[in-house]
């Protein structure tokens, strides 16, 4: 076995293995198929080494660190030598989320200049932007919006991803931008992940399919005079390693396997993505068997760098180093010791350059290792031709912004939509005539917003407008333009009411836009919020034949209503050519995609995969029919095999030590995606453990640090109504052992982007020390909540110190006046 412990990492390691001896963490690189990769060209790596014996530690400590343009301005990268910045999900230059491409050219020019600034006898390098362009440069208003990986993993077409690669490259590049996070190689074991969409398929096969072709058309071929200039960025591999392959599918989880399993499924795209070149891959944030990948230099150095040969840069992910033991946001000299060569800051940056420099001077982070990060960092930028290429303005497609979502692209992102439909029923209803008279209802019938799901203008797709989307085109509308063109009638009507009788009724539904953590769930079942199936009965009711259009980020259980349609069309998340699906339901086009996931026969939710033992999907993995085959069809079970709720929310969530009516008890902090809580546990940020009042273990004690924002909270199942109800409260048996040191909230989460709150930090202060007691919080006093749509019904978050302990939560009906705390 060959072990690789370099400084720091070794500490991070014995921590981690100390926490499970249990599961094996040995890693034997020489077990790893190899990968060809490039060989050094000498000239460049003379120069490379010149310019790093000219730079200061100050300036090498600097070229390590990303930092988010929210929080550092152009000043901050001339004073610090900042290597890269980045543009987080939700910010922009001058915070305006929807500002014109211009605004973006002239802060990446800023930005550039700022980092070419004379000092003395340093070297001159530029700095990079990194951007998550990951079904398009989906930042940016007006830009080309693709399907999101998912519905390309359906398409099963390497050129087509190709050809994405390069329109999203070339939008890049009209905003002044060098460098993309992508593309996501992971392989999505378990669908109730949140970023099950931003994966290509369960099978190891498809995704390596994908991964060269997509690395090259962002990057070029290496070897061309083009390869990573012009028209191409920097292209990212991410996130490594297993990502995909966490415990119950929890984002920034533990994947626990043996070795050969990461040999088998979640290595093979990496290979394929380092062959073709790609010179960036970010390291994940979630663990391998008990050990962070931000930490994990058997995997990040042993096998990436050593025995793959690797000679990019590993890009940390959002302050993904701070949760490697004994590491914070600001200070994790082990990471970079593991194999980190550059840390993603984004508002730590300004304390995490001062604690990385001081640990290089005294040695704890060794100065070989720092060097060869900055060597790294050189390298990509030098084979990018960042230190000939000038401004941003003046590189090749800056400020040709008719190239934003230009026809050329748009019909690239058409096809893309067409090719990733998968037809699971059709009864003989379709092709549609366009001659007919057509309704379309649902909430999605005409919604881009939707369609086109997280990532798209702010990081979880929510707070977006129709005009915010200029070039793009709703179902509805696609639909709409076809039946037009062929003398029908079309009438959108988002809640299934119709002024005339129609032909046929097309309804557009699934899942409201989320990403990350805030997409993970806890099964499969599908949350009809919108009540597209009652839609759908009364219109089958009415002898209206119905073809249903399903939007989802994964499989989902929905067979009562696949029961309820004539055809029932999985469309994922097409993104912003609409008129791509009508192309399809109307014939144009046949359909062509297959299941790049299997679909369930249950909503519980567990792993579901081909070549499994005990595979019993409803729909297995390659799965497709197309517009001339007719299947037979039996009506399928409508028993979820989950609890379903609905009822009224009185009672308790929480009592005798645990989370009541199929809800969880969970923490979660600034960095960390929701944890539950089944005993003792600990992010960094808070902490929590069962302890006595009336009965062994019928409380918990939760206890910030102060170090990070955290929560304690109860999650729901599933999105619940309360607003049928009436006045409700929380009410807490609480005891304030600790006063707050910083402002406290009671939340209420309603889906991404929606959370009620109620400041409590007085309450907490005049009960501390005062042994039990009782808190009530109205639900009404939460304000920005949306009592339809429960996620969370309690939720207490401080980024200070705080610590209590609560033996019971209990929703009770509120009779008479109102009193807010």
């Amino acid at each position: 076995m060959r072990r690789v412990v370099i400084g720091l990492a070794g500490m991070a390691s014995c921590v981690a293995v100390a926490a499970g001896a249990q599961m094996n963490r040995e890693i034997h690189p020489e077990r790893w198929p190899a990968v060809a990769t490039s060989t050094a060209d000498p000239a460049a790596e003379r120069r490379i080494e010149a310019m790093l014996a000219a730079m200061s530690l100050d300036q090498k400590v600097g070229q390590t660190i990303q930092a988010d343009i929210a929080s550092a301005t152009p000043e901050d990268v001339a004073r610090y030598h900042l290597g890269s910045v980045l543009n987080g999900g939700s910010s922009s230059p001058g915070g305006d989320e929807f500002g014109p491409a211009s605004a973006w050219v002239a802060a990446a020019d800023a930005y550039y200049d700022a980092s070419m600034r004379p000092n003395g006898t340093l070297p001159r390098i530029p700095v990079i932007w990194g951007s998550d362009a990951v079904h398009g440069h989906n930042n940016i208003v007006g830009a080309t919006l693709f399907p999101h990986n998912i519905g390309l993993g359906a398409a099963r077409d390497p050129a087509l991803i190709r050809k994405i690669g390069e329109v999203t490259a070339k939008e890049l590049r009209v905003t002044g931008l060098d460098w993309t996070f992508a593309p996501t190689i992971a392989v999505a074991r378990d669908d109730r992940w949140g970023r099950t969409y931003e994966s290509f398929s369960e099978d190891p096969a498809l995704v390596t399919s994908y991964a060269g072709p997509y690395v090259e058309g962002l990057q070029g071929r290496r070897g061309d005079r083009d390869w990573l200039k012009g028209g191409h960025v920097i292209a990212t591999a991410k996130h490594f390693l297993a990502d995909g392959g966490t415990l119950d599918g929890r984002d920034r989880g533990d994947a626990r396997s043996d070795e050969a399993t990461l040999i088998r499924l979640h290595a093979p795209a990496y290979r394929a993505a380092l062959s073709a070149g790609v010179q960036s891959v970010m390291a994940s944030f979630s663990s391998w068997n008990g050990v962070k990948m931000h930490g994990n230099a058997d995997l990040l150095t042993g096998v990436l760098k050593h025995r793959w040969g690797f000679d990019g840069l590993i890009v940390g992910d959002w302050d993904g180093h701070a949760k490697v033991p004994g590491c914070s946001p600001t200070d994790c000299p082990a990471s970079m010791a593991a194999g980190l060569d550059m840390y993603m800051a984004p508002a730590s940056w300004r304390q995490l350059y001062a604690t990385t420099l001081a640990a290089a001077r005294t040695g704890t982070l060794p100065m070989a290792r720092l060097d060869d990060a900055v060597r790294r960092i050189l390298r990509v930028k030098l084979r990018a031709g960042l230190f000939e290429a000038g401004r941003p303005s003046s590189r090749p497609f800056a400020g040709r912004y008719e190239l934003l979502g230009s026809a050329e692209h748009r019909a690239i992102a058409r096809q893309a939509v067409r090719e990733s439909l998968v037809l699971l029923k059709n009864q003989g209803v379709l092709p549609l005539k366009a001659s007919a008279r057509v309704l379309v209802s649902g909430d999605g019938a005409d919604d881009v917003a939707k369609q086109s799901g997280g990532w798209t203008l702010t990081w979880q797709g929510t707070g977006t407008k129709p005009e915010h989307f200029p070039h793009a085109q709703s179902i509805g509308a696609g639909i709409a333009e076809a039946v037009r063109r062929g003398g029908g009638h079309v009438e959108i009507a988002p809640e299934g009411r119709y002024s005339a009788r129609p032909d046929v009724a097309v309804v557009v539904f699934g899942e409201d836009p989320y990403a990350e953590f805030q997409g993970d769930r806890a099964d499969l079942l599908f949350d009809d919020t919108h009540d597209a199936l009652a839609t759908m009965k009364r219109l089958k009711a009415d002898g209206i034949p119905v073809v249903a259009v399903f939007l989802s980020g994964r499989p989902l259980w929905i067979n009562r209503h696949i029961n309820s349609a004539d055809a029932f069309v999985a469309a994922w998340l097409p993104g912003g050519e609409g008129g791509g699906v009508a192309d399809v339901l109307f014939g144009h086009f046949d359909f062509r995609g297959r299941l790049p996931f299997s679909w369930p026969a249950d909503a519980k939710g567990l792993p579901l995969n081909s070549g499994d033992t005990g595979y019993r999907p409803l729909f297995p993995f390659g799965y497709g029919l197309t517009l001339r085959q007719r299947t037979s069809w039996n009506v399928l079970p409508e028993v979820s095999g989950v609890q379903e709720g609905g009822g009224s929310p009185v009672g308790f969530l929480f009592s005798a030590g645990r989370a009541q009516g199929g809800r969880s008890l969970k923490i979660d902090g600034a960095n960390d995606s929701p944890q539950t809580v089944t005993g003792v546990a600990n992010n960094g940020s808070v902490a929590v453990r069962l302890v006595d009042r009336d009965r062994q273990e019928d409380s918990v004690e939760a206890a910030w640090s102060g170090r990070s924002r955290g929560s304690l909270l109860i999650a729901e199942p599933r999105a619940a109504d309360w607003s049928r109800y009436g006045p409700l409260a929380l009410t807490l048996a609480i005891k304030v052992d600790a006063a707050p040191a910083a402002p406290v909230a009671v939340e209420l989460r309603c889906g991404p982007g929606c959370t009620g709150k109620r400041d409590v930090t007085r309450a907490l202060r005049d009960l501390a020390g005062q042994g039990w007691q009782t808190l009530r919080v109205p639900v009404g006093c939460m304000a920005g909540g949306d009592a339809g749509r429960v996620t969370a019904p309690f939720v207490m978050t401080t980024t200070g110190a705080l610590r209590v302990t609560v033996s019971a939560i209990e929703v009770q009906p509120i009779k008479g006046k109102v009193v807010c705390p």
